[in-house]
């Protein structure tokens, strides 16, 4: 059939179940049964309580991580005075990316975002690799975020990176939150919800705080003399900004678990974009007007803070990133479990990732095999090593998202219409697949040889479910 929305209705029309067909596998609506209760117990399904607004917190707090406060002294390095620029150029050039996939998952409601979209636009194959590759970069990423947060911890705590003690941090640290998510999706989403208000707090006051500065001393970031730098400058200091407004993904893989998901994802993409852009631009001006050589700074943001208040700003904002770390893991901890557990409901995983908890209508074991291979990660790499997988990981599936955007409008012309139509979505898609390959040009692919054990699985994945089927 061609698609999974009008195979639904014909399906209703016939009064037969709603069960669509895609590429020989079948796609279930979550509201459906694909036997009768007679033959089979009913399946217990998982909740819908994922508000809007909930959604638009997941969505900032899968974006604002540790990136933002490292990225401002390393970009200011690269480009000096002109970073505010390239701040707010990367935010343009991101919201062709998460336009594409705003349009694409207003097409759908079930879990697994990105897995979901290659696989009906491009079939079994390439939805299987874009999974395998979207679990690589989303267990990297917050694996770096928890190695930061020990780092910044050493503040407080000198011995907190000796190694038994960062073992113990971190299994507590990923602990808590795998039991709270296996707990249910509605803890899961208040915690993320409180982590995302606590983390703008201390943003928001170092913006405040650089302004303050800033007015005192009536500094102007375009009289300051600077040296336009060089084309190879803008296209590195770019791919880092890019890498800090990614992460959005994250929030679109639990649909099955938000009220109005096709509805919502567009609304929360965008409302979360244009928060973070404003953010990330204040801060940059901030940083790159308060301090004297934002260049060579450790803690760019605690520096602010230190020069507007004294070391008491300097340590509640290193609080404020330890909260920022955490909230980050508390995002991807809710979220990401979802893509095994779509996998597995589609015929591309084992079935056990697809269970749903008797009590807490959870995919617990989706959440623990998630939450053990962040462990994991943290334990055996470090910040750097994790951050150059995810990096190089997510600039190939933001790719296969945008080129999803003009196959599924041809494949679903009628049926499971798009909620959001992207303006111009046929000519953002390629300009977001042609923006994705640059920067890939620029990725240090230090990491390639795990990158091609992925590939490897993915593709060994696929081999066993299409012989089975």
């Amino acid at each position: 059939m061609g698609t999974v929305a009008s195979a639904v209705q014909a399906s209703a029309k016939r009064g037969a179940p709603a069960t669509a067909v895609v590429r020989g596998t079948p796609v279930c609506d979550t509201n459906a049964r694909m036997e009768s209760p007679s033959e089979n117990p009913p399946r217990r399904e998982l909740l819908r309580a994922i508000g809007r607004w909930s959604l638009v917190a997941l969505v900032v707090n899968s974006i604002v991580g540790s990136g933002v406060f490292g990225l401002p002294s390393t970009v200011a390095a690269l480009i000096g005075n002109y970073s505010p620029y390239a701040v707010l150029a990367a935010g343009a050039g991101m919201s062709v990316i998460m336009g594409c996939f705003a349009e694409v998952a207003s097409r759908f409601h079930q879990a697994g975002g990105p897995y979901l979209y290659a696989r009906v636009a491009f079939g079994r194959l390439m939805g299987i690799q874009t999974a395998w590759m979207l679990w690589l970069g989303q267990v990297s990423a917050p694996a770096a975020n928890a190695n930061l947060f020990v780092v910044y911890l050493g503040e407080f705590f000198p011995h907190a990176r000796d190694p038994l003690p960062r073992a113990v941090i971190l299994t507590v640290l990923v602990g808590f939150l795998m039991f709270i998510n296996i707990r249910g999706v509605r803890a899961g989403a208040q915690v993320s919800n409180l982590f995302t208000a606590a983390k703008l707090v201390p943003l928001f006051a170092v913006i405040v705080l650089g302004l303050l500065v800033l007015q005192h001393h009536h500094w102007n970031i375009l009289s300051a003399p600077v040296t336009s730098p060089g084309t190879s400058r803008w296209l590195k200091a770019m791919l880092l900004l890019v890498f800090a407004y990614g992460g959005f993904e994250t929030a679109l893989a639990p649909m099955s678990e938000a009220k109005d998901p096709r509805r919502d994802a567009p609304f929360a993409l965008f409302a979360a974009l244009l928060v973070c852009t404003v953010i990330y631009a204040l801060i940059q001006w901030a940083v790159v007007g308060v301090l004297p050589d934002a260049a060579h700074s450790q803690r760019p943001l605690a520096d602010v803070a230190r020069i507007a208040v004294g070391p008491v700003g300097a340590a509640l904002v290193a609080v404020g990133a330890l909260i920022s770390f955490y909230g980050y893991l508390s995002a991807k901890i809710l979220a990401m479990p979802r893509v095994p557990f779509a996998l597995a409901e589609q015929g591309d995983f084992p079935n056990a990732f697809a269970a749903v908890h008797r009590r807490f209508h959870t995919p617990y074991v989706s959440i623990l095999a998630f939450a053990a291979m962040v462990w994991g990660f943290a334990l055996i790499g470090e910040f750097k090593w994790n951050v150059t997988l995810s990096a190089v990981a997510r600039l190939l599936y933001y790719g296969v998202g945008c080129a999803a955007l003009p196959i599924l409008r041809h494949k679903q012309p009628q049926g499971a219409r798009a909620m959001f139509r992207l303006p111009a979505g046929n000519f953002l898609a390629v300009l977001g697949v042609i923006l994705c390959v640059i920067l890939v040009t620029r990725v240090d692919f230090g990491q390639s040889l795990i990158l091609v054990a992925t590939i490897a699985l993915a593709f060994a994945n696929w081999a066993v479910v299409a012989r089975r089927s």
